[in-house]
């Protein structure tokens, strides 16, 4: 045996080792799931927000001049599914609005304050459910209600589903979403001066 053997052996345990207390959600042998472009394969149930599946961007007019991206990195919902019925479905989703990013270097703080979301006066923003629509086998509309700021005005999304099926012991659906808000129906600050465009993509997650 060479004499590098000893160190190798003890580099690739360490290696492993270090691997083991990382890979937390090493996912089982077998063929890797992948979501299926059909909604009534998600079982009837309560299904939960996964956080780490999660992006929820505000396209913001800067100016007239480009589009500026803010990103919210904290939220919460729960959504009531039955295959069978989809129109009785119901979501209610919470945003934390202190959870505000964005790539100008402490922007993020200014926009939390009181001079735009007054995140400490009203730190959620939030949306209930009201109608689903269901328009074909992977896209429709739900309408519902949004406050931001104290103020809830009715709200409608374009929803489609990015993919459904089980996955590793959870079922999961995946969906993207899109609606505007007029800033002004919220009193946001008038550099706010045209509607804002909000994108989330999300996964719910379902436990047997």
């Amino acid at each position: 045996m060479s004499r590098f053997a000893p160190i190798l052996l003890l580099l690739s345990a360490m290696s492993q080792a270090a691997y083991a207390e990382t890979a937390t959600d090493t996912p089982p042998p077998g063929p890797i799931p992948h979501g299926h472009k059909n909604i009534a394969i998600a079982p009837a149930g309560t299904y939960t927000l996964d956080p780490n599946h999660l992006g929820i961007i505000a396209r913001v007019s800067h100016l007239g001049f480009s589009r500026s991206i803010f990103r919210f990195e904290r939220g919460s919902a729960t959504l009531s599914w039955d295959p069978k019925a989809p129109a009785r479905a119901t979501l209610r989703a919470t945003v934390e609005t202190d959870s505000i990013t964005t790539n100008v270097a402490g922007f993020a703080v200014e926009l939390a304050s009181a001079k735009y979301l007054n995140a400490a006066l009203y730190p959620q923003a939030t949306f209930v459910s009201s109608a689903f629509h269901q328009r074909d086998a992977t896209h429709g509309t739900v309408e519902g209600t949004f406050t931001l700021m104290g103020k809830s005005v009715p709200a409608t999304f374009k929803v489609a589903l990015i993919g459904a099926g089980p996955f590793y012991g959870h079922d999961v659906i995946g969906v993207h979403a899109e609606t505007a808000i007029n800033p002004t129906d919220f009193g946001l600050s008038p550099v706010f001066d045209e509607p804002i465009e909000l994108v989330i993509d999300s996964e719910f997650d379902r436990a047997p």
